[in-house]
């Protein structure tokens, strides 16, 4: 005989109960997907509902219907909208810089001339400066005349 498990919907806005559990919630969901705006606008909406929706609604200037559609991941959000939310919940959209390691370059062979380029100029620059230098320490030989 086989037991049976009851399950429910889970509701992240329930477990959402202070500054602290938003807070991580948040930042889980930005390392989770940070570049999928339905997604962050859907884990705001979270924190709406754990909070207030009506007075995100009349913060942000956003209808609830709107509100709703967004959260359930309908449509597509402007980053105007999901700063709107943001900021109405008391957090702000940064940008922050990816490790170079791991970001990716869009075009190898242009970064491999550009140093080219730049190795160039730096070797013309110390032959410049080189011959400039022997030119200066080239010892001037003068007659002096009757002698």
């Amino acid at each position: 005989m086989s037991a049976k498990i009851k399950t429910r919907p889970w509701d992240a806005a329930e477990h959402l109960r202070d500054e602290e559990d938003i807070r991580r919630y948040i930042e889980a969901a930005l390392e989770e997907a940070p570049d999928d705006a339905s997604f962050l606008a859907a884990v705001l909406g979270d924190v709406a509902r754990a909070q207030n929706m009506a007075k995100l609604s009349r913060d942000t200037g956003i209808a609830r219907e709107t509100l709703y559609k967004v959260m359930r991941g309908e449509g597509n959000p402007t980053l105007e909208t999901v700063g709107k939310m943001a900021k109405a919940l008391g957090f702000r959209l940064t940008l922050t810089p990816i490790k170079p390691e791991t970001r990716v370059a869009k075009k190898p062979a242009a970064a491999r001339k550009a140093i080219r380029k730049r190795k160039s100029a730096v070797q013309d620059t110390v032959e410049i400066l080189t011959s400039k230098a022997k030119k200066k320490s080239t010892p001037t030989v003068r007659r002096v005349a009757g002698g």
